[in-house]
C-alpha cells in the first residue's frame, strides 16, 4: 500500500474553501481531514478529537520546543496547530490527508513537507469575492472591507501555491479538486511501494 498524500486547501475568505474540503470529504473515502489541536475551551457540543484536540497551553508549548506541530499559531490569546502524529498515522495508512489552514499555516507545512500538494481557492473575480462575502450577512463592511484588502496581501502567498482553482461551480470544482490529488499519486515518487512489490514478485516468478 502506497503512502497517502499531504495536501493544503487554502484560499480566499468566501471562495468556499471549507465548503469544498467537506465534499471532498463527504464524497470519497480515500481522504481524512487533519484534526487541529487547540488550547481554546470547547464549545457546546464540540467533541475531544472529532472537532479539536484540545490541550493546555503548557502541553502545546511543549509540543512546539518538540518539533511536535506541521504548523502552529496564536489567534486572540488561544493557539492552533497541526499534530505530526495525527498526520503521520493517517498518511501510514494509506489516507489522503487535507489540511484547510491559512497561508501562513501553508507556508510552514510546505517547508517541512516539500511534496505537500498545496491548492489556493478563489473566487471567478473581485466582483463575485465581494458578493459572496456580503452574502454572508453576518459581518458589518468595515469588517469585509478588512477582509477584501487581506485578499490583497494573499495574492503573492497564493502565487506560490502548486494549483490555483476557481470556484465557479462546487460540484465541478470539487471534481476538479479531487482529480488534480489524484492524478499526484501517478507520479513515479509516489509509486515506490508499488515498484517495490513488482520487483519482489518478478523475483519469485524468476526463483521457481
Amino acid at each position: 500500500m502506497n503512502k497517502g498524500l499531504l495536501i493544503v486547501i487554502s484560499g480566499f475568505s468566501g471562495a468556499g474553501k471549507s465548503v469544498i474540503t467537506k465534499k471532498l470529504l463527504r464524497e470519497y473515502e480515500h481522504y481524512a481531514y487533519s484534526v487541529s489541536a487547540t488550547t481554546r475551551n470547547p464549545r457546546a457540543g464540540e467533541v475531544d478529537g472529532k472537532d479539536y484536540f484540545f490541550i493546555t497551553k503548557e502541553e502545546f508549548e511543549r509540543k512546539i520546543e518538540n518539533g511536535e506541530l506541521l504548523e502552529h499559531n496564536n489567534y486572540v490569546g488561544n493557539y492552533y496547530g497541526t499534530l505530526k502524529s495525527y498526520v503521520e498515522d493517517k498518511l501510514a495508512e494509506g489516507k489522503d490527508v487535507i489540511l484547510e489552514i491559512d497561508v501562513n499555516g501553508g507556508r510552514q507545512v510546505k517547508a517541512s513537507y516539500p511534496d505537500t500538494i498545496s491548492i489556493f481557492v478563489t473566487a471567478p473575480n473581485a466582483s463575485e469575492q465581494s458578493q459572496r462575502l456580503r452574502g454572508r450577512g453576518t459581518e458589518s463592511e468595515d469588517v469585509i472591507r478588512a477582509r477584501l484588502t487581506k485578499v490583497i496581501d494573499e495574492i503573492p502567498t497564493a502565487l506560490t501555491y502548486d494549483y490555483i482553482v476557481v470556484n465557479d461551480d462546487l460540484e465541478k470544482t470539487t471534481e476538479r479538486i479531487n482529480r488534480i490529488i489524484q492524478d499526484q499519486h501517478l507520479r513515479s515518487c509516489n509509486q515506490k511501494a508499488f515498484l517495490e512489490e513488482f520487483e519482489k514478485d518478478i523475483k519469485t516468478i524468476l526463483d521457481k
